[in-house]
């Protein structure tokens, strides 16, 4: 390998829940198949913070992240159709694509997964080694922090898409978080006629507004005034969001269920009489994808956030170098800081300035 390119990386390890050092690792060799690709923005999910703090994943040590978009700097035997400089949106899952489930179309519930920063190293690190299959490229030009959101705001169509939604329909988001905030962008996009956004910080509520929600209420307060809404997405993953999501939904609603709850989840008896007397179904959302593999949702995702028609700046809260990720998960532990979308920069700052005459960004300057 070129003396140029070092023959370590940075990388954020978790060792245990809590235990997250920054370390050199030796740098990935491309491998057959696969391109290595050099990150430029990783963003922090909301499960990457019960991950990293309580839970731990399935393999320790592991380097977690898997919101991230970069750019090819070498292709392994193989591969077509990539290109050395080419900014990639990876998806995170790698479905096994014979299971029962991948062979009806549905990757999302695939039995035999594998999947970055959870179960394999992901992107909190300088370098990811990433199959063929899971290259998504970018349109020329845009900006590898937008490429980066990609997942979540695919989490959040998929999602809708579970339900009909439609011209003119009213609905709501309980928990405003980014997929939560992408999740009004979509609807507003729809054409519904009414938004409501629902979170426990106004803060939040302030995204949402500049989402696009034309209503906004903290939990605590009074709802009765509200319209009754035809679909309901609720990504907190509370007990008390997923008992008010359901009661916010009018006759044959639907309520749609993203947040991952920590603990048992209790549905009060009213809101179950009005799940059962209102005839309201729901249902559940789990990941991002489709067939073909990643799906349109990915496809319709990076096209609107290519676009423009998709905001994300406005919910970003933290742009930071990888050398800053303990720090902030200890913040996150401590809850000394709020946050919304929470990005890292692995190969640093420089790497945004994206390629030039078909090469990879180098930031090693």
């Amino acid at each position: 390998m070129n003396s140029s390119h070092p023959a370590t990386m940075r990388a954020a390890v978790m060792h245990k829940p809590g235990d997250i050092r920054l370390e050199d690792k030796p740098k990935p060799q491309v491998r057959a198949g696969h391109a290595l690709v050099k990150v430029a923005v990783c963003g922090v999910c909301g499960s990457d913070i019960p991950r990293m703090l309580q839970k731990g994943a399935h393999v320790m040590p592991l380097i977690c992240g898997h919101e991230f978009a970069g750019y090819v700097e070498a292709l392994g035997e193989g591969v077509e159709g990539h290109a050395i400089g080419d900014l990639v949106a990876v998806p995170p899952l790698l479905p096994c694509g014979i299971c029962d489930q991948c062979a009806r179309g549905f990757p999302s519930r695939c039995t035999d997964y594998d999947y970055f920063g959870s179960r394999r190293d992901g992107a909190y690190a300088e370098y990811v080694n990433v199959p063929a299959a899971n290259l998504f490229t970018c349109p020329e030009g845009m900006d590898p922090a937008a490429a980066a959101m990609t997942d979540p705001a695919a989490v959040a169509l998929h999602a809708i898409w579970k339900a009909r939604f439609t011209l003119g329909n009213v609905g709501a988001v309980v928990g405003c978080g980014p997929i939560g905030l992408f999740a009004i962008q979509w609807m507003k996009l729809l054409g519904a006629k009414d938004i409501i956004g629902v979170d426990i910080d106004p803060r939040k509520l302030a995204m949402a507004r500049e989402a696009g929600a034309t209503h906004t209420r903290l939990v605590s307060e009074p709802m009765d005034d509200l319209p009754k809404c035809h679909l309901i997405i609720e990504a907190a993953g509370h007990p008390t969001a997923i008992n008010q999501a359901i009661r916010m939904a009018a006759p044959g609603g639907s309520v749609v269920c993203i947040g991952i709850p920590a603990g048992d989840i209790v549905v009060e008896s009213v809101t179950f009489s009005h799940l059962l007397r209102q005839e309201v179904t729901l249902a559940g959302a789990w990941n991002s994808f489709g067939t073909p593999f990643p799906g349109e949702e990915w496809v319709v995702s990076l096209a609107k956030l290519a676009s423009g028609e998709l905001k994300w700046k406005f919910m970003v809260t933290h742009d930071l170098p990888l050398e800053d990720l303990g720090t902030m998960f200890e913040n996150f532990a401590q809850k000394k800081e709020s946050a919304a979308k929470v990005l890292f920069r692995p190969a640093g700052p420089g790497v945004q300035r994206g390629v030039a005459s078909g090469r990879a960004a180098n930031t090693q300057e």
